[in-house]
């Protein structure tokens, strides 16, 4: 029974670990690109907001990772976070764009073909790949 209960307190310190540093990446990401937007839901982009798609992103980033940290067999495989993350991030982005969630300005680059910005693209499966590896150091 204490091995079970020292391997949930280890995988949940790795899962915790990953959401903290998904968190902090994501936070600089967010406002370091948000001057590539030119709205959310038609209103300024606040602190809040930012705040709020932060805490999003490092939930979806924690649960893109997950099987990486319960199923220690696949972790050769961590590549497919950064598949994962720009499936996910370009459906959010062709959601987003298509109800008017938010809007682009003329500085954000557009990715041909998806027509979907390229660092709202590449948030998820870069910063969740490096979210990971991270914390395996």
């Amino acid at each position: 029974m204490l091995k079970y209960i020292k391997l949930f307190i280890y995988m949940n310190k790795k899962i915790i670990t990953i959401f903290i540093i998904s968190f902090i990446l994501n936070l600089i990401w967010e406002n370091l690109h948000v001057f590539l937007y030119d709205n959310y839901k038609n209103g300024i982009i606040t602190e809040f907001i930012l705040l709020r798609a932060t805490l999003a992103d490092a939930i979806m980033i924690t649960i893109i990772t997950l099987p990486f940290i319960l199923f220690p067999s696949i972790r050769k495989l961590d590549w497919i976070i950064i598949l994962i993350g720009f499936i996910l991030a370009i459906c959010i982005e062709w959601w987003a764009l298509g109800t008017g969630r938010w809007a682009y300005n003329a500085y954000m680059p557009i990715i041909p073909l998806l027509s979907v910005g390229l660092t709202p693209a590449i948030q998820l499966g870069l910063l969740g790949y490096l979210s990971f590896k991270i914390q395996l150091s």
